[in-house]
Order: structure tokens, then sequence, then C-alpha cells
């Protein structure tokens, strides 16, 4: 509850009122404890407060419990027990401002991004690409770039890859080597991605992270609350999410330094689900986050079981710490227990260790900054009730919540740009085309001479049959013209004949040495 007089929230109750420091907000904070002890109720005080000093906040709703923020809540016997002994006076209950976020766009606006804003980086890190399929991946988008080719969502990548991949030889002495099972590892991480959901979360209308700060008509914060309890059934799918949505905010938000209250307030409800199994990319992101981005304003408070979920580099940039119950049935729940207990200023009125294994229900040990940065002495309290419901908000009631916002418009219809995949069928087609026609070129260029062949081999057997036929006709020739002789020809040669005849027996006489007298 935001006190305005004192300008503090009101968190808890004990044997003195507990309040959190606006200023010191930004420190970041810790809500821990055991299933059922009462987490979430910390967690909507603290969301209610921050949105009453006029504080946007966003919040993951792992388990579907925080839709009914949006609706005002009802007393109930357990409620109206802690307004009486916590001495709680005009307490009322209200509803406030939400708006609903959904990756998938059943259960709130749609969550986009588009490839060229993850960017190559991003990409890698996330899909757990070696440095050589890192170095392929940069390439693509670099000749994406150099072709005023816009990559929007996965299948432009996945075209872009591919065109990359088939034309390998004519980018490598430009842009380096490109192998083909470095694309296809890539194909199929990308592969993975998609089969979870990817082709929602690339796309347009991309989201403005502008959206989310902003402030009712009364200057109340608005909550922005994430559906995620299918998107968590896809860990790379929401790493891609955090991952992006940490690394645009921290690039978004000019430096602050110290200022009376938080920009922007982050809950990351069941966070050791965030750090489980996580990819490294991850881990490295929310840890340098949570470090630089004080500085800009942003808070950000992790919901968990057991503090020692958090990496030790994370825990060491938390200032603020609510402690709920902790069960330590084994070994290891005993060691987290005493690292729980040792994580607080000590307070010698009584033992943290044993205090945390006696908790009720609502109840928690905090520690907060003072005015001065510095943690107060554990004291052990009762938490404040939420103002609005404890309920889930019923399907109708979410649906009247997106379709009265006013990003409504904005985010609901999904756009589809002329970019890379277009841009490379287009291509593709054309490709195609000329193939075709210089198929059928080639085609009828055979035909034709196939055909020219066919016609000199007929021209040829031609020809040797009419030479074959020539000597006989010249023979029977020659025998007709001797056998048609005139009779001036007749006479000529009988002539001829007679003095041959004559010169020849000279001719044998003089060879014989004899003389006519």
């Amino acid at each position: 509850m935001y006190l305005q007089d004192l300008h503090k929230i009101w968190l808890a109750a004990g044997d003195v009122p507990i309040y959190l420091e606006p200023s010191m907000a930004n420190r970041h904070g810790l809500i821990a404890g055991a299933t059922g002890t009462g987490k979430t109720v910390t967690l909507k005080v603290l969301a209610e407060s921050f949105s009453d000093m006029g504080v946007p906040v966003f919040l993951s709703d792992i388990k579907g419990d925080l839709s009914g923020m949006c609706q005002p809540g009802h007393e109930t016997k357990h409620i109206r027990r802690s307004i009486d002994t916590m001495g709680i006076s005009g307490f009322d209950y209200a509803a406030y401002p939400t708006r609903f976020w959904d990756v998938y766009g059943k259960h709130g606006h749609p969550v986009r991004t588009t490839i060229s804003e993850m960017g190559p980086e991003l990409l890698s890190r996330l899909l757990g690409l070696n440095e050589t399929q890192s170095g392929i991946l940069r390439i693509v988008f670099r000749i994406a770039d150099d072709r005023g080719l816009l990559l929007i969502d996965l299948k432009d990548l996945r075209s872009m890859i591919q065109y990359v991949g088939d034309n390998a030889k004519e980018f490598k002495l430009t842009y380096g080597n490109i192998s083909s099972q470095s694309v296809g590892a890539i194909q199929r991480a990308l592969l993975q991605l998609e089969d979870e959901g990817g082709d929602l979360f690339f796309g347009e209308p991309d989201l403005d992270l502008a959206d989310w700060m902003d402030w009712a008509e009364d200057g109340r914060g608005v909550l922005n609350i994430l559906e995620c309890q299918e998107l968590f059934q896809h860990p790379l799918l929401y790493a891609t999410f955090l991952l992006w949505m940490l690394s645009e905010l921290y690039e978004m938000l000019p430096e602050a330094g110290d200022l009376d209250k938080p920009k922007l307030v982050f809950f990351f409800d069941e966070a050791h689900l965030l750090f489980k199994d996580a990819p490294k990319a991850l881990v490295e992101k929310v840890e340098q986050v949570v470090r630089l981005i004080r500085s800009k304003g942003v808070s950000v408070w992790f919901i968990t079981q057991n503090p020692s979920d958090l990496p030790d580099s994370v825990l060491g940039q938390i200032g603020n710490r609510v402690q709920h119950a902790l069960r330590a049935y084994t070994p290891n729940d005993q060691k987290s227990l005493r690292a729980a207990a040792r994580s607080f200023r000590a307070n010698p009125a009584f033992d943290t260790e044993q205090a945390l294994q006696a908790l009720g229900v609502g109840e928690a040990l905090v520690s907060l900054l003072d005015e001065k940065g510095v943690p107060a002495v554990v004291q052990q309290a009762g938490i404040l009730p939420p103002r609005s419901s404890m309920s889930a908000a019923s399907a109708e009631e979410i649906k009247h919540a997106i379709t009265g916002s006013p990003l409504y418009q904005k985010y609901a219809q999904t756009e589809d740009r002329r970019s890379a995949y277009e841009v490379l069928e287009e291509v593709r087609e054309e490709q195609e085309a000329r193939a075709e026609a210089e198929a059928r070129q080639a085609a009828w260029e055979k035909e034709q001479k196939a055909r020219q062949a066919a016609w000199e081999k007929e021209q040829r057997a031609m020809e040797q049959a009419y030479r074959q036929t020539t000597p006989r006709r010249a023979a029977s020739s020659r025998s007709t013209s001797r056998s048609r002789q005139t009779p001036l020809e007749k006479a000529i040669n009988s002539t001829a004949n007679t003095v041959g005849r004559e010169l020849g027996k000279q001719i044998v006489r003089g060879l014989f040495g004899t003389r006519r007298r």
C-alpha cells in the first residue's frame, strides 16, 4: 500500500510497520519461499503499490493467478483478520489498470519482434551456435543488408540462409567461406525455434516497449501481465523473448542516475524456472542487466522458492529481501535454509534460521534498504493483503480488457510486408523460369541438330548409291554408241583399219629383216 503522505510503500507489519523506500526499489528485490507460503500475495501488494505511485509494472504470470488484478478484491475472513491485526485504516478494494500480453496472441496482445531487431549476436548466443556458425549467421545478415533485404520473420531468415548456402561460391571471395554443414546446423536450430512458436514471436507489428511505460487517466501505472502458462512449456521461445526484451530495454532507456522512484518495475515469477536449464546467453544477459540497469531507473524483482535458485552473481545485486517460510526435509534443504538465514542482517530478538521454519502463511522475514541504502535488521512480519482480486479473472473479463485497450487496434492484425522471403521467392521463380526456357531452347536445338544429322545421312546414302550406279551407266553408254555408227563413220573406220593393217605388216617385215622389192 503506497502511503502518499509518507512517500513510502507499506509492505508488512510486525512489531513496527515495514516500509520500502521508493528510491531504493531499483536496488532490486527477492521474494522467496516454499509453495503456498504467500509469495504471490507479496508480489501483488508490491505491484499495486508501485502502480499507485505512478510506476508502470511488468509481471510474468506463470500460474495464471495474476489476471485477477484487473478486478477489485472482496473481503474474506482471512483478509479481515489481517486488516484488524495490522491496524490498517481506510483499506478499500480496487481494480488496477491492466493490459494482457501473450506471445501466442491467445490471451493478450501479441508480443512480436523482428529478426533484424534480434540481430545475429543474440540469435547466435540463444541458439547455441559455435564460432563458425555464428560467423556465417553474421554473413547472412550482412548480405541481407547489402542487398536491401528485410529480415522480419523466421521464413525470411530461413530463405536468406538457403539463398546464401546455394550461392556460397559467389559470396566466398567477398564475405568468406560458407560451409554447407554450418548452414545445415543453423537451419536445424531455427527449425526447433519455429516448432516452439518462433513463427508467432517474430513478425510485425513488433512490440514497442514504450507501450509498457503507460499510465491510466488517474495517474496510476499500468500493470502489464504476460501470460506465461503456455510459454513456459517452450523454454527456448521463453528464453528468446526474455533475452530480446532485456537487451532492448537496456538499449532503449537513457541513463537516469538515482531517482525518487523507478521508471519501470519487473517481476519475474517462478524465477527458478527462468534459470533452470536456461541458455548460458540468457543467464549472462540477466546478470548484466541486473548489474547495469539500476542506473536507468528499472527495478527487477525475482520470485522463487529458494534463494539458491538464483546465481550468486544475481543474488549479490539484490538489496531488498522478503523471505517466506522454507522447509528443510533433506540435507540439501537444510544447507539452503542456513544460507538463506545468513543472508539477512541478524536480529538479536530471534534466531533467523528457526524463524524461517516457523513462519505461517502470509508471514515473512523482511529486510529492506533504508534511505541510505543500508539493509535493515531483519524483521518477522505479516504481509499486507492486496486490494485487487485474489482469484484469476474469467476469460470474458480478460477479453474485455484486451478489446477495450487503446493498443488493441495497434497489435491485433498481423502485417506481412514484402521482405527477404518474397524477394527471394521471386528470384527463385525467375531462375526456374529462365532454366525452363533454357531447357526448352536446348531441347529445340538438339532436335534441330538431330534432324540436320538425319538429313545429311540421307544425302550421303543417296550420293553413295548414285556413285555405285555411275560406272555401269558409262559402259552401257559406250556400248550403245558403237552399235549405232553412221555409214560415213563406217567408211572412215574401214579405211583406217586397212591403213593400219598395211602399216602393221611393214613394221613386222622391218623387224624380221626383210623388205619388199
